[in-house]
């Protein structure tokens, strides 16, 4: 069965859309993603996660937990994105917002073309590289990274990129106060908001890094 045609996880996500006050119409586009998801993953092993329900809350409801964050929000670059998390999600939750999904790996590339494609997600694009080899610096309002590395590192690779007074909005498990007390010099911490995941029992924050 494919997820789209599971009732049970389709009523998942309307419940977890619900919770975090987001249109229902968003389940359709977002279990199109998710069919994708899972039929190319078993080629291509691009999440771990294999369970289209895990899938739902960590995939999915986990990427549009930030979105509070991100509205308004006129460009964003998803760096090291993988299979699109939380780029797509956000991309189609917030139709306004411009998204640039930075990802290096060509399997994953490929995968996130075809997504774009297939979602008509003309508010998307992909960018193959190395995220310290895109050159466009100062191009983007805001950048966001999801379990990708230490905030030092996200910004030793990706600093470039944010505009001037352009923010890193990370996206963390426990809150990394290490992290956030090694922050690089030209740095600073505006704030740490907890995310509540439908579904998810785990603690997740989201850390916002502005340059000074």
């Amino acid at each position: 069965m494919i997820p789209s045609d599971d009732p049970a996880l389709r009523a998942e996500l309307d419940a977890g859309l619900h919770t975090l006050g987001l249109a229902p119409m968003l389940a359709g586009p977002l279990l199109v993603y998710l069919d994708l998801l899972a039929r190319w993953n078993r080629t291509y092993n691009l999440t771990a996660i294999r369970d289209p329900r895990e899938m739902v809350t960590r995939h999915l409801l986990d990427s549009l937990a930030m979105v509070p964050h991100v509205a308004g929000v006129p460009t964003l670059a998803d760096l090291g994105t993988g299979p699109g998390l939380p780029g797509i999600p956000l991309a189609v939750a917030l139709p306004g917002l411009q998204v640039t999904l930075v990802e290096s790996n060509g399997k994953k590339a490929r995968f996130l073309r075809e997504a774009v494609r297939t979602l008509r997600l003309a508010n998307a694009e992909v960018a193959e590289s190395r995220i310290e080899a895109v050159e466009r610096p100062g191009a983007f309002a805001a950048i966001t990274a999801r379990a990708l590395a230490t905030l030092s590192d996200i910004l030793a690779a990706g600093g470039h990129l944010p505009a001037p007074g352009g923010r890193l909005l990370a996206m963390k498990g426990l809150r990394p106060d290490d992290e956030i007390a090694a922050l690089p010099p030209g740095w600073g911490l505006v704030a740490v908001h907890p995310l509540r995941v439908p579904g998810l029992d785990a603690e997740r924050h989201l850390v916002v890094v502005e340059r000074t």
